[in-house]
């Protein structure tokens, strides 16, 4: 049996698992055999014309990203991130950068998404992302096949290395190995096969290259414009990587006229105000995990104590970030995202390392794109979260790949000039065809297999249940993103999509869209679209509105203090209510007060009564609630076991909407359950 940590360093081998891995190990033997007993089976390919080269093998790039779709991927888009940009991308289809969140705004408030209140109730929400791929990926939704993106991508990015390997080295069978290369990547075929922005980004920085290395050859004014729009793209797409490619375009073109060099900038402006206009001229996703996660600050660019969000990634900054992000533990994520990088340009480590060789005697003839890459690297250092995940590689990485599949084909085609530049190509795409089939294709099953196995909604399933008007409930952020049609709000016209919350929050939905039909989608091994009518908000025959706090997560906003949805257990029946409750924490160590916002629907406007109850565990701190007029105070507890407390009814008058309930915590934790409502008699 292999000891653990040598598999951690040098990953899973084994026979191929499943019949495509079979499929290609036999390809890669086949072209080694053949390539040792000088009868290449690419011999067609690279001896074809360019046109009919580049054709071929742009559509067969497609055609492995349409198959890891299927295959890996198992039908559509599978981690929060992919569907939070296919939501923006379908709001982009419509013209809006946001999208309405109707009354009760959490029936739709979730995870990635930034909520803009509107005064009495609902408001707007913006996907966290820059817009730069939203905007392309939207031109599949107006055409009503958002895959044509991912494979046109798979056919560019190919074409594009081809075009930077003729520009870098003008050999043609170098040339062909680079596009080879992008071809056999397993990590682009993920990028391209699942709506991630890198392959987008990737795509923009070798067109950069390309077009500023030809303009400084032709001095063009056409490719001076080309280059600095695609680094604009870039800057709108994933701005950090945008930094490395405009400090190499920009050294490239160094010795151009003050107008070829006005005009490489000015092309960029245009993305860069949208990306300003987007971002309201800041940070959305800073601005979310404002509202939505904790320590204070704790999503940023750059060292320091408090660094690391505890509930986005909880796990990662309690393991590695103990004593905050500095120097140390910026070196150990850099070094985790470098080891996981060994396996994505040429899909494993031991055939990179089989190419150093190559690469370390020649790698003065491709010196500017080991530059970028090694920028790449660099600039993404200061952020802390490691961002790798099976198959997909160092996704921060991942923006630079192509570039690498130059460089290295570069290097390896200058190599042991008395071998044949064919023979080399197919040996070297035989093996990496061999160490994916024992290798890298275990990592991909293993994201295959993550989330449920499968996309946490299939349109199909609305289909079979003829589902076409109406509101169907969703269970995950996952499910929700991936079903909603922003621009839906009338459920006689089409479906209104809107998370499950298993409280009041779905009736009052229900109430205010006139009881139309409804369904609640169940993912699962099984995923159905079941009948589902929101229970009426009565209990022992009286009018009660049970609003769950974490249902109201993200918060409308944090001073000082986080909110974080818990799983939770007391000591009798229902207690806490579904099963969790919300967590108020402040940072370990602080002194003062911290507080967090969150909103309370109210039906209708009237006199109301308002129960609050709190999940009292041991070691908790004080806590205070303020809601309008009203406020409630809950002294520290000492429950040896978890336990729901009711901090007494108060009445009020209170308008129809969303009313903001302000949480305030001091020196410890503490956790709200629920607030009922019941008309004050």
């Amino acid at each position: 049996m292999v000891p653990s940590r040598l598999v951690i360093i040098l990953g899973r081998w084994g026979r191929p698992p499943d019949d495509v891995a079979w499929v290609i190990v036999a390809f890669g033997l086949a072209c080694v055999l053949s390539a040792l007993a000088n009868r290449d089976v690419l011999e067609n390919a690279m001896n074809a014309s360019r046109a009919r080269f580049l054709a071929g093998a742009g559509l067969l790039a497609a055609f492995l990203t349409l198959g890891y779709a299927a295959h890996y991927l198992r039908g559509g888009p599978r981690i929060i991130d992919a569907t939070t940009y296919v939501l923006q991308a379908k709001a982009l289809a419509h013209g809006h950068l946001s999208f309405p969140a109707p009354f009760p705004s959490a029936s739709f408030r979730g995870r990635f998404l930034l909520f803009h209140p509107h005064a009495g109730g609902g408001g707007d929400l913006s996907g966290i992302f820059p817009p730069g791929w939203p905007l392309l990926l939207s031109l599949g939704y107006i055409l009503g096949a958002p895959m044509l993106v991912g494979i046109a991508l798979s056919a560019g990015l190919v074409i594009a290395t081809y075009a930077l390997a003729r520009e870098v080295t003008g050999d043609e069978g170098t040339s062909r190995l680079a596009a080879l290369l992008s071809i056999a990547c397993g990590a682009l075929r993920y990028h391209t096969a699942d709506p991630m922005s890198h392959a987008a980004s990737a795509l923009g920085i070798i067109v950069a290259l390309v077009c500023a290395l030809r303009a400084a050859r032709t001095g063009s004014i056409r490719t001076f414009i080309a280059a600095g729009a695609a680094i604009g793209y870039v800057a709108c797409t994933r701005p950090v990587s945008a930094i490395p490619i405009f400090l190499v375009a920009a050294f490239v073109v160094r010795k151009s006229s003050r107008r070829d060099l006005a005009a490489f900038a000015l092309a960029a402006v245009p993305f860069l105000l949208l990306l300003g206009v987007s971002q309201h001229f800041g940070s959305l996703q800073r601005a979310y995990y404002a509202v939505s996660d904790g320590p204070p600050d704790c999503f940023r660019y750059g060292f320091g104590k408090d660094i690391g969000c505890v509930h986005e990634h909880g796990d990662f900054v309690r393991a590695r970030l103990s004593d905050g992000f500095g120097l140390a533990a910026a070196a150990g994520t850099t070094i985790r995202r470098l080891h996981t990088h060994l396996s994505d340009a040429l899909d494993a480590w031991p055939v990179l390392f089989l190419a150093l060789p190559a690469i370390f005697k020649h790698a003065r003839k491709a010196w500017l794109l080991w530059a970028l890459v090694a920028l790449q690297v660099v600039f993404y250092i200061p952020f802390y979260f490691d961002g790798d995940y099976p198959g997909a590689g160092a996704r921060f990485f991942a923006d630079v790949l192509p570039i690498e599949h130059v460089a290295i084909a570069a290097s390896i085609a200058a190599w042991l000039p008395k071998i044949p530049t064919l023979k080399k190509t197919t040996i070297t795409v035989g093996l990496v065809a061999i160490v994916f089939a024992l290798h890298s294709s275990y990592d991909h099953l293993a994201l295959a297999d993550r989330d449920g196995g499968k996309p946490m909604f299939e349109p199909e399933r609305l289909q079979d249940a003829k589902v076409e008007t109406g509101i169907v409930f969703i269970e995950t952020d996952h499910g929700f993103n991936l079903a909603r049609d922003p621009n839906m709000t009338d459920p006689k016209l089409g479906v209104v999509v809107a998370r499950l919350r298993n409280d009041g929050h779905d009736r009052l939905l229900y109430d205010e869209l006139g009881h139309p039909q409804s369904w609640v989608y169940r993912f699962g091994a099984d995923a159905a679209v079941l009948p589902f009518t929101p229970p009426a908000a009565e209990v022992a025959g009286r009018e009660t509105w049970r609003f769950e706090a974490e249902a109201d997560w993200p918060p409308l906003a944090q001073d000082g203090a986080w909110a974080e949805p818990i799983w939770a257990t007391g000591n009798r029946q229902n207690c806490p209510s579904n099963g969790q409750a919300l967590d108020v924490r402040i940072r370990t160590g602080a002194s003062g007060n911290g507080s967090v916002t969150i909103s309370v629907p109210v039906p209708r406007k009237g006199s109301w009564t308002i129960r609050p109850t709190i999940l009292a565990r041991e070691n908790d701190g004080p806590l205070d609630l303020r809601m309008g007029d009203l406020h409630w105070e809950a002294q520290a507890q000492h429950a040896t076991h978890p336990t729901c407390v009711e901090l007494g009814a108060q009445t009020a008058e209170l308008d129809e909407g969303e009313t903001p309930c302000r949480i305030t915590v001091s020196g410890a934790p503490a956790a709200l359950d629920r607030l009922e409502l019941t008309p004050a008699r």
